[in-house]
């Protein structure tokens, strides 16, 4: 059995002194001897978070502060949707030693910022003989080379080391995320939970996609820009495949269509990265990552059922033993339009589906998964990792 303490609060209190006091206080109450290891934060972005912080801070003393703002965030079978509250995990005990490090430059230097949290958040776990480690990866949301961030810390890290986290949300306003260190909120950056382990950790991931027709290859991109797919306009290759006319009479909206169909690249091992993309003024596929040329593309579609399906996929992936006690978990924003009202329904079935761990995590504008071999950034994906 994980020794392991952790407590976890939510406050939707409009005020964010009253919001950062109550969730830190009832999440600190979960802890026999009230001294947490570490903080994760995940918070709206309605909140002045400096005043938010300071709140929680109160609250927790000095340990260790990380997080994001947010898209929507829950904690065990309580989930606050957009613009809506804070949710707290204070974790203490157990074997492992935590350690957190952070950089900032993304937009200029996104490879090294990467490198850097690793190798500092690597040096504050302190001295110990544990050999095992993951990474828990939080960036600004709106900037540019998430995929370089991941690389670099992969490379820094070392191949047997999992990422896992998320790039931060606003809200749906798009127009400004941050990261949370201690006492600050920061933008253009990312920060990084080094997790030092006894026993292996596991990164679980699904998304629920399903592919539809043959595999095309992209002939032109540049960056995130599709220009050609087989040769042909990719906008116009796209759309053919998406059936706009015949969703939009059955009621569903504009958003929940862009949302229910996606690209798939084809990884080496048949499985996809979903990359959501859109259709800009300009007329051109713009895609949220880059998708290079000679990619192996499918148009992907989503439907309610097979994306509720995959929370029970990912905890039992992520729960390797079953003594573990927080299940840390990253869920795709676009997931949450699709479902709608049933992101109640889909947290309830993870915190089911997580046993006697808690579920803790927050709605993202990018998911990361990065194991041995394969992975990285996704999109429209959910994935996890449990302590």
């Amino acid at each position: 059995m994980s020794t392991l303490q952790h407590g976890t609060g939510l406050s939707s209190d409009p005020d964010a002194t009253v919001a950062g006091r109550s969730a830190a206080a009832a999440a600190v109450a979960g802890l026999p001897a009230g001294d947490p290891a570490l903080v994760l934060v995940y918070a709206s972005v309605r909140y002045d978070l400096t005043e938010l912080l300071a709140a929680i801070r109160a609250v927790t003393g000095d340990a260790p502060l990380v997080g994001s703002t947010s898209c929507g965030h829950f904690a065990g079978a309580q989930v606050a949707g957009p613009g809506t509250g804070v949710v707290v995990l204070a974790l203490a005990g157990g074997d492992y030693r935590f350690g957190v490090g952070w950089a900032e430059g993304m937009s200029s230097r996104p490879t090294e910022v990467g490198a850097e949290v690793v190798r500092t958040a690597r040096a504050a776990s302190g001295d110990h003989d544990l050999p095992y480690a993951a990474l828990l990866l939080l960036t600004d949301g709106l900037v540019g080379g998430q995929q370089s961030v991941v690389a670099g810390a992969h490379r820094a890290a070392g191949a047997s080391v999992p990422i896992v986290g998320g790039a931060a949300g606003d809200d749906w306003r798009l127009t400004s995320t941050s990261v949370l260190v201690d006492d600050t909120a920061r933008t253009d950056g990312a920060v990084g939970v080094w997790i030092a382990s006894p026993r292996p950790l596991r990164v679980a991931t699904a998304h629920g996609w399903t592919p539809m027709g043959p595999p095309q290859l992209v002939t032109r991109a540049e960056q995130a820009v599709i220009h050609e797919i087989g040769g042909e306009p990719a906008a116009a290759v796209y759309a053919a495949a998406v059936d706009r006319d015949g969703a939009l009479p059955r009621g569903l909206s504009e958003a929940v269509v862009e949302s229910s169909y996606a690209l798939g690249v084809l990884e080496p091992d048949g499985s996809h990265l979903v990359r959501a993309v859109y259709t800009a003024e300009s007329g051109d596929l713009t895609s949220f990552e880059p998708v290079p040329t000679f990619a192996a593309v499918q148009v992907m579609s989503a439907e309610r059922d097979v994306l509720l399906a995959v929370v029970d996929d990912v905890a039992a992936g992520a729960l390797a033993t079953g003594a573990e006690r927080v299940l840390l978990t990253f869920d795709c924003a676009a997931r949450q339009t699709i479902l709608g009202d049933g992101i109640v329904e889909e947290v309830a079935r993870l915190q089911t589906a997580a046993g006697d761990a808690t579920a803790f995590g927050f709605y993202t504008y990018g998911e990361f998964a990065r194991s041995r071999g394969a992975g990285g950034v996704h999109n429209a994906t959910l994935t996890a990792l449990a302590l």
